[in-house]
């Protein structure tokens, strides 16, 4: 009999080999999913930015603030990789379907909002602090976007905590 880790660490596995096919082989190159959510992000990030009183521009994938350069929502900033590596760990750690599916459901809507308010900050970082801007978008707004992710993992797993150590 395997032990609970080894089987996490299977599923796991097995989960991310497969979204990375689908997603390399298919999807990527397919482009339709990640232009509708990079076009998506900017609209609801302009949306926002106007609210602020600031004067945005969108072109494509990009998004800014007149006068600057704006910020370019590529397929890697977009968060397809991320929701897929969030709902590879909630499938892969054991609990009851239903509750996987509402809470990957919860768990994709706070990091699409979180990627949105992450475009929304390097936006107004490269008007208000361009000296900052290259740290908060390779380092600052990362490592807060993959904080919340491995937050939100970390909520599923204190929640399955006893089903963990029943199987």
């Amino acid at each position: 009999m395997k032990s609970p880790l080894s089987i996490f660490i299977l599923k796991a596995i097995s989960f991310f080999v497969v979204w990375y096919i689908i997603y390399e082989m298919w999807l990527l190159p397919d482009g339709s999913m990640d232009e509708w959510l990079s076009l998506n992000i900017i609209g609801n990030s302009a949306g926002i930015l106007k609210s602020f009183g600031y004067e945005i521009f969108t072109y494509n994938r990009v998004i800014g603030i007149y006068g600057m350069p704006g910020v370019e929502v590529v397929d890697g900033c977009n968060g397809i990789a991320a929701i897929g590596l969030f709902i590879g760990f909630i499938i892969a750690y054991p609990g009851d379907w239903k509750t996987r599916v509402s809470f990957s459901f919860i768990g994709l809507c706070l990091i699409y909002l979180i990627n949105i308010l992450r475009i929304v900050v390097l936006v107004i970082t490269e008007v208000e602090s361009p000296a900052f801007f290259n740290f908060a978008h390779d380092y600052a707004t990362t490592a807060i976007f993959y904080f919340a992710i491995f937050g939100l993992w970390m909520i599923w797993v204190n929640s399955n905590e006893m089903k963990f150590s029943n199987d």
